[in-house]
């Protein structure tokens, strides 16, 4: 019996089931460890993003006899010099769209009731349901704007935390360039050589894959902010580099981040103008169009070989358990624990008699 594949595989799920268990019933133990990996957390991430993107430019100064820590200096040059063009020409317009887009609000919020009402006037044989739910929608529509402008500000005060645990982000960030190569083989160097062959080669196909991500995701998330500005200034939107900006950022979120981005775009526009909300929404699903079809099949390639359904359900779970940073980090993960999966697979197979091959 201990021979039968099917019992084997019954043993090893009832094995892993009761360290799940026993985990939880000792989860006291672990959470210490837990709140430190909490803390040190956003700073890690945040530089391993930074690591990533930064990396290729350190390579290739590296391969023109840069010396590397040199090559890093230079980066660090290059995102100081970004983050002051930002603060000094990009937040100063994006503050002051966003409080003329507070002061407007409650002028907004009329409007929404005076058009409500027009409308009810033209369809008096509504459902009493019907006309029960727009009523009480009416009714607490301010509350509802208090909500969302409360969860707002609450989001901005987390905000100011995240960013006072970002000050230590340049600090990985300059281990992460500077020593990062030596990682692999530091682990690799515990092994025997075939497996620290297996070992060198999964960290490369975790590497490759987290590098196709995060490159292209800012990349093509890059492009769409552009064209997104260029679209709204073309239009006369107002709010115009608050909102491409918005959209930059959603767009960071696959599939999913561009159709939320353009729910405050249209309906701005719409305020604004019929027209013009019109006009919007039009160039809303063109920029999504040759994102889809033309900048993301040609940064990020096939490397990552997920198909969209299985993204916009892995991304709605993460989202339903984790949030915000459930969306933002469900596809990576994913991605990492798909191409681990396939490594262990692949050497599975390639281990079993040529016979055997055939049948899995």
């Amino acid at each position: 019996m201990t021979n039968n594949k099917l019992f084997r595989s019954l043993i090893y799920t009832l094995l892993i089931f009761t360290i799940i268990y026993l985990i939880h019933l000792t989860g006291f133990i672990f959470k210490p460890v837990g709140l430190l990996i909490a803390a040190i957390a956003v700073p890690i991430i945040g530089a391993g993003v930074l690591y990533y993107i930064t990396n290729p430019l350190v390579s290739l100064l590296e391969r023109y006899k840069v010396p590397r820590i040199v090559g890093i200096l230079i980066v660090f040059v290059l995102i100081i010099l970004f983050a002051y063009l930002s603060i000094y020409f990009i937040i100063p317009p994006v503050q002051e769209q966003f409080a003329l887009l507070v002061d407007n609000m409650p002028k907004m919020i009329a409007s929404f009731e005076e058009l409500i009402d027009i409308w009810q006037n033209r369809n008096e044989f509504l459902p009493s349901g019907v006309e029960d739910t727009i009523q009480n929608v009416l009714n607490n529509l301010d509350s509802y704007i208090e909500h969302i402008m409360g969860s707002l500000f609450s989001f901005i005060g987390s905000l100011f935390s995240f960013v006072f645990s970002i000050v230590l982000i340049p600090f990985f960030l300059f281990f992460m360039l500077k020593d990062g190569h030596k990682l692999v083989p530091f682990i690799t160097s515990f092994f025997s050589e075939s497996k620290a062959q297996n070992i060198e080669r999964l960290f490369t196909n975790i590497s490759r894959t987290l590098a196709s991500f995060i490159q292209g995701q800012f990349l093509v998330s890059f492009c769409v902010g552009i064209m997104l500005l260029i679209g709204y200034l073309s239009v006369g939107l107002n709010y115009a580099l608050m909102l491409a900006l918005f959209g930059l950022f959603m767009n960071l979120i696959p599939f999913i981040g561009p159709w939320i981005s353009a729910i405050p775009a249209v309906i701005i526009g719409f305020f604004q103008d019929p027209m013009i909300g019109l006009w919007t929404a039009v160039i809303m699903i063109v920029a999504q169009q040759i994102e889809s079809n033309f900048i993301s099949p040609n940064v990020m390639g096939k490397v990552l070989k997920l198909h969209p359904l299985t993204v916009i359900t892995i991304i709605l779970a993460a989202g339903a358990m984790a949030g915000f940073v459930g969306f933002l980090l469900a596809v990576p993960t994913y991605a990492v624990a798909k191409t681990i999966i396939t490594h262990f697979y692949e050497l599975y197979t390639n281990n079993l008699p040529a016979g055997k091959k055939t049948i899995l």
